[in-house]
């Protein structure tokens, strides 16, 4: 049976979620290599998931931003949910989300979401958001109460958060980690040269202090922080981020590959290989990552449960050794 897609009708979609990039040429879709292949979403479980999401009226990333791990994730009921609207306040090149302006916060939003993890039964969960640069606060005290239901509602869930930088947005990151997240994530996405085009509303430098500011205001706290491969970025470049976030404090980095949404979207400049992928978690173990995900399918929140009691060993690991070496 062939299955046939509709280009057209995708890029009409994506003309109305990204009027921003309307009047940019197009970049033809390079085809996918053979090891990226992911099941189709299916199954029970799938939709028990999908029936909690929408009961609860809540976004989810994995859909908003059209992640590929979507059926793997849904079927285990790991759901990252996306708060504050479906609408970013920013247009990066690589990003899915609908652009534009959003509308005002649900004040009950924190509960449905506290309510939805109970009823998932998860043991961590993964709470991000899309840019609202309209905000005062960059809707951090969104996050705050957000992390407070969810410890309500679930108290034995772990919470990560994966936030915008709130740039120029003082003492917001403040008001985050004083509700003590277990992880705080913000992902610098690629390397500086590439900001101009891939991630425009952004700075390299800014989103760097805030990883650096967090493991400031919260000692023991474990940060963390993605990379996409796949723009134009060369190998030393990953590696010079690889040594800013080191010196950031930062304990986790996730490195996955680029795949392009639309035609309008940026580029996939190269798919890299398994194996350069393997390579470069060799590379960030060595310089002292508590934690790496490394491979063409992974994102922030991929296998996070999983990860997280991974970090927690590994912390308990180097502390135990970093204890007997002063015996």
């Amino acid at each position: 049976m062939t299955t046939v897609y509709d280009q057209g009708a995708r890029d009409r979609r994506a003309a109305l979620r990204h009027p921003e990039k309307a009047h940019r040429p197009d970049n033809p879709v390079a085809r996918k290599p053979d090891w990226i292949r992911v099941k189709a979403p299916m199954g029970q479980e799938y939709s028990q998931t999908e029936k909690i999401v929408r009961e609860h009226g809540l976004h989810t990333v994995c859909e908003e931003a059209g992640c590929p791990n979507i059926g793997e994730c849904w079927t285990h009921r790991h759901a990252t949910m996306m708060i504050m609207g479906d609408t970013c306040t920013r247009a990066c090149a690589f990003c899915n989300v609908k652009t534009g302006l959003p509308g005002g916060l649900d004040a009950a939003e924190p509960r449905r979401v506290g309510d939805a993890v109970a009823r998932l039964g998860l043991k961590h969960v993964v709470v991000t958001s899309v840019d609202r640069d309209d905000l005062p606060d960059g809707g951090a005290d969104h996050f705050a109460q957000t992390i407070h239901a969810i410890r309500v509602a679930s108290p034995g869930t772990t919470v990560e958060v994966l936030t915008p930088d709130f740039l120029r947005k003082p003492g917001a990151l403040d008001v985050v980690m004083a509700a003590r997240p277990d992880v705080f994530n913000h992902n610098l996405e690629t390397v500086p040269r590439l900001y101009l085009t891939i991630r425009p509303g952004a700075r390299y430098y800014a989103s760097l202090r805030l990883l650096d500011r967090a493991k400031e205001l919260v000692a023991d706290g474990f940060t963390k922080s993605g990379l996409m491969v796949g723009l134009g970025e060369s190998r030393e470049e990953i590696m010079q981020v690889m040594d800013d976030l080191r010196a950031a404090g930062v304990d986790f980095l996730t490195i996955g590959q680029y795949l392009q949404p639309t035609r309008k979207h940026a580029a996939v400049a190269r798919f890299w290989t398994p194996d350069e992928f393997k390579a470069l978690e060799a590379i960030a173990r060595a310089k002292g990552f508590l934690m790496v995900s490394a491979s063409p399918l992974t994102r922030s929140s991929y296998h996070a449960d999983s990860d997280f009691a991974a970090l927690k060993a590994a912390r308990q690991s180097a502390l135990a050794t970093d204890g007997n070496s002063h015996d």
